[in-house]
């Protein structure tokens, strides 16, 4: 489907050019519409991707402040019932991305910047193992933002770092035995223990949630 041209949505919304040519490139960022240039160009209407469930939770979390507790309350609501799912749906592929991620977050070397990285992409790897979408774009979210509130010296430390490889692992055996409850108890766990240590921080450092 391809929208009518620009000088009739103008006519049509009664905007001015420039708004009109703003919203479509807002549009088109968002993954709403494709922009075609030439004589047999225009705006034309495409189905959103999976980031694009992503992009609109970031820019909720950034243009609201969303608080770093409620960033965790939702992850607690949410990723155990990605683990569960990733138990009876997981395939050869995604345990090859769960098994990547552990093997990078397990490097005792690694900056935090690559622990937090690994981190990212472990959870986000449960959510895909889901295949469920809309859990895979809410943790895409989710998990960029709790990145950029846990980049902090305080907090990443070497108990950290050797209780998530732990939680890690645990969980992904789960996943791969295909034990589903075995794999909720486990996310609980590690998610809530995880949220804990971070707030303790946070009431002494004042960690902000920053933008991309």
């Amino acid at each position: 489907m391809v929208l009518p041209p620009e000088r009739e949505l103008v006519v049509q919304t009664q905007m001015s050019r420039t708004t009109v040519r703003e919203a479509l490139r807002i549009l088109e960022v968002q993954g709403l519409v494709r922009i075609r240039a030439g004589r047999s160009g225009g705006a034309y209407v495409q189905v959103p991707g999976g980031e694009s469930v992503a992009s609109s939770v970031s820019l909720m979390i950034r243009g609201r402040q969303i608080r770093l507790a409620a960033l965790f309350e939702t992850r607690e609501a949410i990723e155990p019932a990605c683990a569960r799912l990733a138990a009876r749906y997981r395939t050869d592929a995604d345990l090859t991305a769960l098994e990547k991620a552990n093997e990078a977050i397990s490097v005792e070397s690694g900056s935090r910047t690559d622990f937090l990285q690994a981190n990212v992409d472990w959870h986000v790897a449960v959510a895909v193992a889901s295949h469920n979408e809309l859990f895979t774009g809410f943790m895409s979210a989710l998990s960029r933002a709790i990145y950029a509130s846990t980049d902090n010296q305080d907090f990443i430390d070497t108990e950290v770092r050797r209780l998530t490889v732990r939680a890690h692992r645990g969980i992904t055996e789960a996943i791969r035995s295909r034990d589903a409850e075995r794999a909720v108890r486990r996310m609980n766990r590690h998610v809530h223990a995880y949220a804990e240590a971070v707030l303790k921080v946070d009431e002494r450092t004042a960690i902000d949630v920053p933008g991309d």
